[in-house]
């Protein structure tokens, strides 16, 4: 069988003249088999009738398998994500998209691809097919870490190896509508790890919507959950959407979920059992779809064992766990996210801005209770304050200051590992001394540590 099989109603592209060796369609199908990227192409009623050799090797099918078939019985969903200009009963607005998927293959493995979609136009300008290029960046995702190239992931900035760790999470997870519980320290990005998940999901067109379950009255966090009717209590002048109805279809993230109050645990459990609300005040059941990502700063299951927490809830929201980690445990992280902060700062208020060897030893070696939020405004105080182009210790917030005057008594204490050390080197262009300066350390320090691994730092 060829790459091609053509669909009875149409007429797969017109008799062209560009280049003599175009003019055959066996030339074409070799050119085009030859590329490196996957092409799959079908009708408006998604049957594939293209299939190149890259499709192949990236999604594991033989064309074989696809040509005449459905496009999403073939993959037992949307390639596309839902994302294609043929999916939905609307209209497309554009007759092209790029995006980045993650997608099943025949083996059951996950592979993400950069895909563009073009809708393609017969001689008088009407709609046949859709045309999808795709690219396998999987090894990529992997790889550009290790060679520096690579900052971060879905706004995520972070190449320490817990980070992509974390990455490589957040795409399995995001196949599948499990509730994740999300924990970590306060600042390290939960909210931002949950947007991530959304965004690599088959939701992503849909609402997310966040909920800080903390920051909700009391008295009024059911009717904000969950809605409310006219007259369900005094100033219930009409009815109102809750969250979870506003996400429909979409995700909704619990912030803070275990300040969540024991009654409202009783409703969120009865939905994460029946997917179905009932607002405050009405006694009809209304059916949600949606996608439950909860998060918290605290041990769920402590607050289990202290009667804070139901234990149902918590094994229905606790499917899928992922834990962030703190900023002190990937230290080789802070250099290139104070360097997204200063260009965000050059982008907003054009002002330029760099780091001292000494300011950078500071930031370096404090442990950050705060995590990443306490890491930007430290930044964004210490650029405000600045009267330069340079940052300087005197420069950074009081708290800052005074652990700079208790680290210079007391000496360096900083145990190195080889990732830090990299990256400081990498920042420094292979000066040593300023490397020291930026670790927090003294050169013998860093001497000594070179001496322990050789091989690693070879000339």
């Amino acid at each position: 069988m060829g790459l091609f099989t053509t669909p009875s109603n149409i007429t797969i592209m017109p008799k062209i003249t560009f280049k003599k060796i175009l003019s055959n369609y066996n030339n074409l199908e070799q050119i085009l088999d030859n590329l490196k990227d996957g092409i799959i192409a079908h009708d408006l009623n998604r049957r594939i009738f293209y299939f190149n050799s890259a499709a192949e090797k990236i999604t594991g099918y033989k064309r074989e398998e696809v040509l005449g078939m459905d496009c999403h019985k073939v993959f037992g969903k949307p390639f596309c994500g839902q994302n294609c200009l043929s999916c939905g009963d609307l209209e497309p607005a554009n007759d092209s998209k790029e995006y980045s998927i993650n997608i099943p293959t025949k083996n059951k493995k996950t592979r993400r691809i950069e895909i563009s979609v073009v809708m393609m136009k017969d001689k008088n300008n009407h709609n046949f097919g859709i045309l999808a290029c795709f690219r396998d960046i999987t090894a990529l995702l992997n790889l550009k870490p290790k060679s520096g190239e690579f900052a971060g992931f879905s706004n995520i900035i972070g190449r320490n190896s817990k980070m992509l760790m974390l990455f490589r999470q957040i795409q399995d997870v995001a196949r599948y509508d499990y509730p994740v519980h999300i924990s970590g320290e306060t600042g390290t990005g939960k909210e931002l790890v949950a947007k991530a998940i959304h965004n690599e999901s088959h939701r992503r067109e849909d609402p997310f919507i966040p909920i800080n379950c903390s920051a909700l009255p009391e008295g009024l966090i059911e009717s904000e959950v969950f809605g409310h009717v006219k007259g369900a209590f005094s100033g219930a002048v009409r009815d109102k959407k809750g969250r979870f109805e506003m996400a429909n279809n979409g995700s909704i993230f619990l912030d803070e979920v275990a300040e969540i109050p024991m009654p409202l645990q009783v409703k969120l459990l009865r939905f994460l059992q029946d997917s179905i609300i009932e607002k405050v005040g009405g006694e009809k059941s209304i059916p949600i779809n949606v996608r439950v990502i909860s998060a918290s700063n605290k041990d769920l299951k402590n607050e289990v064992s202290k009667e804070n927490f139901r234990e149902d809830l918590f094994y229905r929201l606790n499917v899928i766990p992922i834990n962030i980690p703190p900023l002190r445990e990937r230290k080789n992280d802070i250099p290139i996210i104070i360097d997204y902060f200063l260009q965000q700062a050059i982008n907003k208020d054009r002002k330029k801005m760099t780091l001292s060897d000494e300011a950078s030893s500071v930031l370096m070696s404090y442990n950050w209770p705060g995590n990443v939020r306490e890491l930007q405004n430290a930044v964004m105080f210490s650029i405000v304050k600045s009267r330069g182009h340079i940052i300087k210790p005197c420069d950074l917030p009081m708290e800052l200051i005074n652990f700079k005057k208790r680290f210079i008594k007391r000496g360096p204490s900083r145990k190195l590992d080889i990732e830090t050390v990299k990256n400081a080197l990498a920042r420094t262009g292979g000066n040593k001394a300023k490397a020291a300066r930026t670790l927090g350390v003294g050169r013998a320090t860093l001497y000594r540590f070179f001496e322990n691994y050789t091989e690693i730092f070879k000339k």
